[in-house]
């Protein structure tokens, strides 16, 4: 299954309404495809410069290297001078931290990435999984 267009904007729209119902501070979403191309981005009003690289990093570091932010965060700890050496490799697109969602269809199969930023890491990963499930697709968020 690939991801759609349609799916893709319906995340990022459950994800900004999710951060508005909470009294979030403003949101700014990515969604990317399996091979780490932008389907959708959109940045609310009063959202800081570089939110949207913000938001890409955490989507393609976790489709980058196969692991929710969650997952990347705990390696970051453990592996620093590997997550450095990734981050290079990557040309500093990886943002190793809560708020990089992976989106599997039901087979688990990788269809693409969430980056949600604007908050705290924690908040923005809730808003990055209600987008994802919104529209019937798993998210890996990398947790135990």
């Amino acid at each position: 299954m690939s991801l759609t267009l349609s799916s893709a904007d319906a995340i990022v729209d459950k994800a900004l309404q999710t951060g508005r119902e909470k009294g979030f501070q403003p949101l700014t979403v990515v969604v990317l495809d399996a091979g780490g191309q932008i389907k959708v981005l959109k940045r609310e009003d009063n959202a800081s410069l570089l939110r949207p690289e913000i938001a890409i990093g955490k989507a393609w570091g976790a489709l980058g290297l196969g692991f929710g932010g969650r997952e990347l965060a705990r390696r970051a700890a453990k592996m620093p001078a590997f997550m450095n050496a990734a981050s290079d490799l990557a040309g500093g697109k990886m943002v190793p931290v809560p708020g990089g969602v992976l989106i599997r269809d039901k087979d688990g199969m990788i269809v693409g990435a969430v980056g949600v930023t604007g908050d705290l890491s924690e908040n923005d990963e809730l808003c990055a999984v209600a987008g994802i499930e919104s529209v019937g697709l798993v998210a890996d968020t990398g947790g135990e």
